[in-house]
C-alpha cells in the first residue's frame, strides 16, 4: 500500500516476455537481503518494454514521456515479494541521472523509436502492432541492443490470483542495491493482458547483464494502457 503517490502516470504498449530458469542462476546475482522468488520451482527473468506516458509529480498538468526497457527478476525481499531490475534503458537523460545519482537505480540512457508500422494488409496506422527499438548510448557500460515487433492475438483478461500470469505481473514493489537495499512501491489495477506475438530481431539484454540466453520461447504477453501511481523510493527495512 502506498504511503503516499507522489508519481502519476500511465503506462502503455507494454511487452512481457518471460523465461523460466534455474533458480541457482538467480541466486548468484541478487544482493544480499535478497532471495529468488519461484513459481513451482521456476525462476524467471523477464524482458518488459513499454512507454511511461506523462510521468508527473501528483497535481501536476504537465508530465514527460519516454520508453523504457528492462530486464527483471522476482525475489522475496524485508518488505515482501517484490521485482528485482538488472538494467532499467530509458531514454531520459535528466531522469536516468537522477535515478542513478539519489538511489542507485540501474538506470542507463539508450536512443529508442516506440512506433506503429504498416502492416502489408493494412494502410497507414499499424493498429495494434507496436515497434520497439531500443539502443544503449551510456558510457562505461556494456552495450545493449533490442528491437522487436508485437501484437495483440487473443482476448483480454486478467490474471487469476495465484497463477503464474499473477506471479510474472502483478508486482507492487521493487527492490534496488546500492550503498543500501532500496524499496519502491507502485499502485494500479490489475493489468488486463492479452497473448501477443512477436518477431524479435536483436535481443542483447542477457549477454549485457552476464546471462546466458535461456533455452525455449518465452512466454510472451501484451498489456493494456493502466494508469499507474508510485510513491517515493526509500529504505528497505
Amino acid at each position: 500500500m502506498l504511503e503516499r503517490r507522489w508519481l502519476e502516470m500511465t503506462w502503455r504498449d507494454g511487452l512481457f516476455c518471460h523465461w523460466p530458469v534455474d533458480p541457482a542462476v538467480v541466486a548468484e546475482t541478487l544482493p544480499d537481503g535478497l532471495s529468488v522468488a519461484t513459481y513451482e520451482g521456476d525462476a524467471y527473468l523477464s524482458v518488459v518494454a513499454f512507454v511511461m506516458d506523462d510521468i508527473r509529480p501528483r497535481g501536476t498538468p504537465i508530465g514527460l514521456s519516454f520508453p523504457e526497457l528492462n530486464l527483471r527478476t522476482y525475489v522475496e525481499g524485508p518488505n515482501g515479494p517484490g521485482v528485482y531490475f538488472y538494467n532499467l534503458d530509458a531514454d531520459d537523460r535528466i531522469g536516468v541521472s537522477v535515478a542513478r545519482r539519489l538511489f542507485a537505480l540501474p538506470y542507463y540512457r539508450a536512443e529508442m523509436d516506440v512506433s506503429r508500422p504498416v502492416t502489408a494488409d493494412r494502410s497507414g496506422d499499424g493498429g495494434d502492432s507496436v515497434r520497439f527499438v531500443s539502443r544503449r548510448t551510456h558510457p562505461g557500460v556494456p552495450h545493449a541492443r533490442f528491437d522487436a515487433t508485437y501484437e495483440p492475438t487473443g482476448e483480454a483478461f486478467a490474471a487469476e490470483p495465484g497463477s503464474l500470469d499473477a506471479f510474472l505481473v502483478e508486482n507492487y514493489r521493487f527492490y534496488a542495491a546500492g550503498k543500501r537495499l532500496y524499496r519502491g512501491e507502485i499502485a494500479h489495477e490489475p493489468w488486463t493482458l492479452r497473448e501477443a506475438a512477436t518477431e524479435v530481431r536483436e535481443n542483447t539484454l542477457f549477454e549485457a547483464n552476464g546471462f546466458d540466453r535461456p533455452d525455449g520461447d518465452p512466454i510472451v504477453r501484451y498489456a493494456e494502457p493502466i494508469d499507474v501511481g508510485a510513491d517515493r523510493i526509500r529504505s528497505a527495512r
